[in-house]
């Protein structure tokens, strides 16, 4: 079975990683070839990572490739979309240049695009848009809890498939930690590192009482008065060792619609390594985390008080770390989800 995968964005992008590359191989078994196109190359995530913009000329090429892709679709049994296939296209319009019965996978709130934000001008014509694209799909694969109510509500065909981690790759190593200063880590993008703010306070009060190290990879720090902090840029081949070095893995969000709807996939990675977490009690981190393996903090008290309790017992780090591992082997590792999406896609293609 040969299948055609639309990615939004390339490789560089955690989401076109986790929830379509890293599933080839294991896809390959079942006698599934994904092949991975993406409209978004990396130098187009470079540029914004970057602060800049992108030539509309370049934005041109990208569209005419896209629509050689979907030429190229004839010779598929089936099509896999990841988040979007072209931006401001109205979704009928984009499940009909598809032309091949096809599975939607989402890992974030698309269908917020349109309707909230810098893109919301285009509401009138484009806010149901995600509706109607997923309304169309043969079937949905979902990466949060909230994402697969939305799906449920427009299509029947609805799999709960989390983004989750090659448990081979991400393997605890404590040598790497516990050392001094107390360190706490972060991992991301620069467009989530918004989120870090919501910690200047906790991080601040905690850092007047000791040393503390706030380690930040792929994205910039806040100003935190007296804390140390250190900004790394995120390479894949030393992801797993850098979140090994982490004391604390955090995750804090903000309560509003779109975080609801995110996948906790940083607390899937930070736990994988056998590392304690805490986060803010939103969304899928509500579904990640157990008391075993870490602790939920709403407010900068919260915060504070929990980064301070797992400081002061490096044992009990000890025990939520092993927790988390045994929770990501049983619920979030690849091998486990691995025959969600063999079925799903399956499916798919026996619905021509």
């Amino acid at each position: 079975m040969r299948v055609l995968g639309l990615a939004l964005y390339g490789p560089l992008a955690a989401s076109t990683r986790h929830r379509m590359a890293q599933y080839t191989e294991g896809l390959a078994r079942a006698g599934i070839e994904l092949r991975i196109q993406s409209l978004l190359g990396d130098e187009y995530l470079r540029r914004r990572f970057a602060g800049g913009g992108w030539p509309v000329c370049e934005l041109g090429k990208a569209a005419f490739s896209r629509l050689t892709q979907l030429v190229d679709a004839r010779s598929y049994d089936a099509a896999m979309v990841h988040c979007e296939l072209f931006p401001l296209l109205p979704g009928g319009l984009e499940a009909a240049l598809v032309r091949k019965p096809y599975l939607y996978d989402f890992d974030d709130a698309f269908y917020l695009r349109y309707r909230t934000g810098r893109l919301s001008f285009a509401k009138p014509f484009l806010g149901a848009k995600f509706d109607e694209f997923v309304g169309r799909a043969a079937v949905v694969t979902a990466g949060s809890r909230a994402l697969h109510d939305y799906a449920a509500h427009h299509n029947r065909h609805v799999r709960f498939l989390p983004t989750v981690v090659d448990t081979t790759r991400y393997v605890p190593d404590p040598r790497l930690r516990g050392g001094s200063p107390f360190t706490i880590g972060w991992i991301g993008s620069p467009s989530t590192s918004v989120y870090l703010r919501e910690l200047v306070e906790p991080i601040s009060a905690l850092a007047q009482e000791g040393p503390v190290r706030l380690v930040v990879i792929g994205g910039p720090a806040p100003a935190i008065p007296a804390a140390q902090l250190v900004e790394i840029p995120w390479k894949e081949s030393e992801e797993a060792a850098m979140i090994n070095s982490f004391d604390v893995g955090l995750m804090p969000l903000l309560d509003d619609e779109w975080s609801r709807a995110k996948c906790a996939f940083k607390l899937i990675q930070y736990m994988a390594c056998g590392v304690p977490v805490v986060a803010s009690p939103v969304g899928a981190n509500n579904d990640v985390v157990t008391r075993e393996c870490g602790l939920l903090a709403a407010t900068a008290q919260e915060w504070t008080h929990a980064l301070r309790c797992l400081r002061d017992n490096p044992g009990q780090r000890r025990l939520m770390g092993e927790a988390g591992r045994d929770r990501v082997l049983r619920q979030y590792a690849l091998s486990v989800n691995l025959p969600i999406l063999v079925d799903a896609l399956r499916e798919t293609a026996g619905g021509r």
